[in-house]
């Protein structure tokens, strides 16, 4: 429930703090003092978007928060998967800067607008006079009756196998396009594979001709390299190697006449034996290394076939030219087998739109019985309202197409009048009437723990005697199941309300401003009193209002 809303330079608001009760709590205040300003900035603090236009004082930033109680989990596992915490007590807070900068936190974390908007939604339902309306709209209604009927996992379920559904369908149209199509672009890509194929591409051959056209383009340099580099090494008369025979003869005599020069002949016999096995390594390559030149032009035709077929793909490197290759094969041969890839795909439909039509009926069973209870729910309440007449139905229609939330049609059928059959309510009903639907529709939505926290804007327009009482009576049950928050100007309502605010205009300093108190019990008569005396407190107008408030 909404505990607390804490309001900093939103409007005619300067600076506002004011808590809120369980149950039924009811604002009054003459028109223009604020009340709507309140929902403002309580819908700017739930996600609604604002400009700086509302900012009482230009220069600093207005906040607003709204401190709501979590009574059970159920919120908890929308929090998890939006990474905030979850705590018994949640706090909304959103920020506007005169720079037009606006932020949004829950418990102290930046959210996105969308999901402060997401699971605000599921904290408080804001009622305005216009959404009256929404009665008529089909999702409106289909989304309240799966609320009613708690169709969420199977809907979820659904839904994830409608997307499979749609997903399978694309690619089986998609096959049978293929599939009558002239078979001349297949034709086109057998000639493409078909001489790639032939090339007989082999992983990293490119690179190694290129290295191996690279030594024979050199192979007389390198092989005069390696006869100078062998000559140094024991194939001249100064030779190193004769030069280190010597050496080690002179520390051989050398150790003889000092002892510690031992391990010099020892470190030169260890470099003796390097030397020749460096000397045997170039003797070989010296000897491999042989200029043939039918090996280089073949290297060079293939090395030259293979930049053709580049450049005729139009691809970058060579690899680019095998997954190319690849690429032909799986779709040539998709071509090939596309009658067996379409019995399978049609297949994998079939089983699809088997399972989406289990779960559609089970939503179906599950509306038209919540349909049945609902509907009665609100014909009683509605009846009250000087509509004793009144028929109301949802009609649940299934039809032969599966939609995003199953295969249903729902219509919402009223009638205000004896002997006129019901029929779609955007026909029918008028404006004063819609508004005593809707409220019949959110006491009796209320039961099912629809919202923790619903707020009316004056849904009782345009009522007033008996009707108002009744009015005031259905809001004062709903606040036993939910904690409710009425705008109105009507005393048969305020009196029934646990809780009575007042909303009032300052005009005592430099600039208006709005404030907002919880009324006593004495003042709390001599508002309902004004409210029947058209704003002069008389006698008999505090008596009647005594009479009301004592029901």
């Amino acid at each position: 429930m909404l505990k607390q809303l804490q309001i900093s330079n939103y409007a005619l608001i300067e600076q506002l703090e004011i808590g809120f009760n369980r149950g039924f709590n009811v604002i009054t205040g003459e028109t223009g003092a604020g009340k709507s300003i309140l929902l403002g900035a309580l819908g700017f603090a739930l996600g609604d978007r604002a400009d700086t236009g509302v900012l009482y004082d230009k220069d600093k930033k207005c906040v607003v928060e709204a401190h709501f109680e979590l009574n059970d989990n159920t919120l908890q596992p929308l929090f998890e998967e939006n990474d905030l915490d979850f705590e018994s007590e949640c706090i909304f807070r959103r920020e506007l800067s005169p720079q037009k900068k606006s932020r949004a936190f829950i418990n102290d974390t930046p959210v996105s607008l969308q999901t402060m908007k997401e699971i605000g939604s599921q904290l408080v339902d804001i009622h305005s006079q216009h959404d009256s309306l929404l009665l008529t709209d089909a999702d409106f209604q289909l989304r309240l009756l799966d609320d009613i009927a708690q169709n969420g996992m199977v809907l979820s379920d659904y839904q994830a196998e409608y997307g499979n559904y749609n997903v399978i369908k694309r690619r089986l149209s998609e096959l049978r396009e293929m599939a009558t199509k002239n078979t001349a672009e297949n034709d086109y890509l057998k000639f493409q594979l078909d001489e790639l194929d032939k090339a007989d591409l082999k992983e990293s051959e490119y690179a190694d001709i290129e290295q191996t056209l690279r030594v024979m383009e050199n192979s007389e340099e390198i092989k005069t390299l390696l006869v100078t580099a062998n000559g140094l090494l024991e194939d001249s008369e100064t030779a190193i190697l004769g030069q280190m025979n010597e050496l080690a003869s002179v520390l051989s005599r050398l150790k003889h006449l000092l002892p510690d020069t031992e391990n010099l002949g020892e470190r030169i016999g260890n470099l003796k034996v390097e030397l020749k096995d460096i000397a045997y390594d170039l003797r070989r390559r010296e000897d491999d290394t042989q200029f043939d030149e039918e090996q280089l032009q073949s290297l060079q035709e293939r090395y030259d076939l293979l930049n053709r077929l580049m450049m005729k793909h139009r691809v970058s490197d060579f690899e680019d030219l095998m997954a190319l290759r690849d690429s032909l094969a799986e779709k040539v041969n998709a071509f090939e087998n596309i009658d067996e890839a379409i019995e399978k795909v049609d297949k994998e439909l079939k089983g699809c739109e088997k399972q989406l039509s289990a779960l559609a009926k089970t939503l179906h069973e599950k509306r038209c019985q919540a349909a049945v209870a609902f509907g009665e729910k609100v014909v009683a309440l509605v009846r009250q309202l000087a509509m004793p007449f009144a028929q109301f139905v949802v009609e649940v229609e299934s039809q032969e197409n599966f939609g995003n939330k199953g295969s249903d049609s729902i219509r919402f059928l009223f009638s205000a009048n004896k002997g006129i059959a019901p029929a779609e309510v955007s026909r029918v009903a008028s404006g004063g009437e819609l508004s005593r639907l809707m409220l019949s529709i959110k006491s009796a939505v209320s039961s099912y723990n629809y919202i923790p926290t619903l707020i009316f804007d004056e849904i009782d327009t345009g009522v007033s005697g008996e009707v108002a009482a009744k009015i005031g009576g259905i809001m004062s049950l709903m606040g036993e199941a939910v904690q409710l928050v009425a705008i109105t100007h009507l005393p048969q309502v305020a009196s029934q309300a646990k809780h009575h605010y007042f909303i009032y205009k300052d005009n005592n300093g430099a600039r208006t401003q709005s404030h907002i108190r919880l009324l006593n019990e004495e003042e709390r008569i001599g508002e309902i009193a004004k409210m029947l005396s058209n704003d002069k407190i008389t006698p008999e107008a505090l008596k009647a209002a005594e009479v009301l408030l004592k029901g």
